[in-house]
C-alpha cells in the first residue's frame, strides 16, 4: 500500500474522513494540505528530502479567502506538481461532474482515478486507492463511468482551455495573441487563434464569443 499520501481539501469533516480512509487502509504517513499553495510546497519539500510522496489526493475547487494565492484549483495544483514529479499518482476527489472536465483531467493531466463525492464516496474512494496501488487503470466514479466512453466528446486540449480562459475574463484576440507569446504557447498567430475560436463555436453551436464562454462555463470548462 502507498506508504506516503497528501491530501489536498479545504473542508475539515471532508479532510478527515478521507484521512481516516487512508488509515483503514494502512498508509503509515497521511499530511493535509487546505491550500494548494502550501499542497505543492510539501511535494517540492517532500522530493527535496528525497522523501517524496506517493499519491496526492486533490478535490478540485478550493474556496477563495484573504489569502493570495499562486495555485486557485485542483487543476493548477496537479498541473505543477506533475512538472517536478511526473510519476506522481493523483486522484481527483470532487463534487463536480462535467463530462468534459472528467475527459479532460485524464487526457491532459494524467490523473489516476476521479472519483465524485456523494453517496458511498469514501468506500469507491478506498477501492480506487487501492486498485491504483496494484495496477495502472484508470478508474471513475459508477456514475461518470461514461465520462471517457462518450464518442462525441470532442477532445479539449489544454490550449483549447487556455484560450477559453483568457476569453472569458474579456482578452481579446490579440491580447490572447500576446500572451501566448510571453508564456511560448503556440500557434499564438491571430488568425490561428480565430481559427481555433470559430472551431470551437462550431462544435458547440455557439452563436458568438458571449455564447460560447457561456457553454464553456456551464460544462466545467472555464
Amino acid at each position: 500500500m502507498f506508504k506516503k499520501v497528501l491530501v489536498a481539501e479545504d473542508f475539515d469533516s471532508i479532510s478527515i474522513a478521507v484521512g481516516q480512509a487512508l488509515e483503514e487502509l494502512s498508509v503509515s504517513e497521511i499530511h493535509h494540505a487546505k491550500y494548494c499553495d502550501d499542497a505543492f510546497l510539501k511535494i517540492k519539500k517532500a522530493i527535496h528530502d528525497d522523501a517524496p510522496y506517493d499519491l496526492l489526493v486533490s478535490d478540485l475547487s478550493f474556496k477563495t479567502d484573504h489569502r493570495e494565492n499562486k495555485l486557485n484549483s485542483g487543476e493548477e495544483l496537479i498541473a505543477t506538481v506533475k512538472k517536478i514529479q511526473p510519476d506522481i499518482k493523483t486522484i481527483v476527489f470532487s463534487i463536480e461532474d462535467k463530462s468534459f472536465r472528467v475527459k479532460s483531467l485524464f487526457n491532459n493531466l494524467g490523473i489516476n482515478a476521479y472519483i465524485s463525492k456523494g453517496r458511498d464516496s469514501i468506500p469507491e474512494l478506498k477501492r480506487a486507492i487501492t486498485e491504483i496501488f496494484n495496477t495502472n487503470s484508470k478508474i471513475l466514479s459508477t456514475g461518470l463511468s461514461h465520462a471517457l466512453r462518450d464518442k462525441s466528446l470532442i477532445e479539449i486540449e489544454t490550449y483549447d482551455i487556455e484560450i477559453l480562459k483568457l476569453l472569458s475574463v474579456g482578452h481579446t484576440l490579440d491580447e490572447i495573441s500576446s500572451e501566448f507569446k510571453s508564456i511560448n504557447i503556440s500557434p499564438n498567430g491571430s488568425s490561428s487563434l480565430e481559427k481555433r475560436i470559430n472551431r470551437l463555436k462550431i462544435y458547440f453551436k455557439a452563436n458568438n464569443n458571449v455564447h460560447l464562454i457561456a457553454i464553456a462555463k456551464d460544462l466545467g470548462l472555464v
